[in-house]
């Protein structure tokens, strides 16, 4: 009898080759290693397809947008994903008049109200006028608002006292006439014309009804119509319808 040995008459099949399709084991495994399928082949080269086309739609995408004026450099968000919605810049209190309010009403218009310079005072506007009342030893300022007697001696204009009769003083500067025309009573023009040229700082004798025209010890025009007349010595006092001007 003969015996076979290996590598004579049938020769035996590699132990890392197989069949391969249709549960035989696959190509270069050793006997007994895991089958792989087919099945496994198609999911990756699926799953490759699927990435592909992923990066394919957001690369066109991207290009589109940029097609159409987007910013430079801001990619397109993926397909499918909501962009970030545009705020608008809100409307300040600042707008041009007409515009809308934040709140959907009129823009408020500026309070600033423009500067004004006051008007320059006119000569002969009338800075105070009112009755008055004169006392002895009891002088009065005529340029305070209204006629008062100041602490300031030297600010008070007039003055009364009794001497042979009733009498009224310019003071500190002051000065004063009485007005002749009994037929008319003096204007501002009239008391700035005749103080301007006769009136002195002398005692003026009163009688009720005289009409004086002065200058106060700043300037301003005066005039001074007497009213009543009482006292004697040092309750002697003198009670005037008084105007005051302003010259400039």
């Amino acid at each position: 009898m003969s015996s076979e040995q290996p590598g004579h008459g049938w020769q035996t099949a590699p132990a890392d080759q197989t069949a391969g399709v249709g549960g035989a084991p696959g190509l270069g495994g050793p006997p007994g290693a895991p089958i792989r399928s087919s099945s496994h082949r198609g999911a990756w080269i699926g799953a490759g397809a699927t990435l592909a086309a992923a990066v394919i739609s957001v690369l066109g995408a991207y290009l589109l947008d940029s097609g159409r004026g987007g910013a430079k450099g801001a990619p397109a968000p993926p397909a499918g994903q909501a962009s970030a919605p545009q705020v608008a810049a809100p409307t300040t209190l600042d707008s041009a008049p007409g515009s809308a309010s934040p709140s959907g009403g009129q823009a408020t218009p500026s309070l600033a109200a423009p500067s004004q310079t006051p008007s320059p005072k006119v000569a002969g506007t009338v800075r105070w006028e009112g009755a008055l009342v004169i006392a002895y030893a009891e002088g009065r300022d005529l340029d305070s608002t209204p006629p008062s007697r100041s602490e300031i001696n030297q600010e008070n204009d007039f003055t009364v006292f009794q001497l042979s009769g009733r009498m009224l003083r310019p003071e500190h500067g002051a000065k004063a006439l009485v007005w002749e025309n009994s037929g008319r009573v003096p204007s501002y023009a009239d008391c700035a014309g005749v103080t301007e040229t006769q009136a002195t700082a002398k005692d003026i004798e009163m009688k009720t009804g005289m009409v004086v025209c002065g200058r106060t010890n700043q300037g301003r025009v005066v005039r001074l119509a007497v009213k009543q007349l009482a006292g004697q010595a040092f309750d002697v006092r003198g009670t005037f319808d008084v105007v005051v001007w302003d010259n400039t």
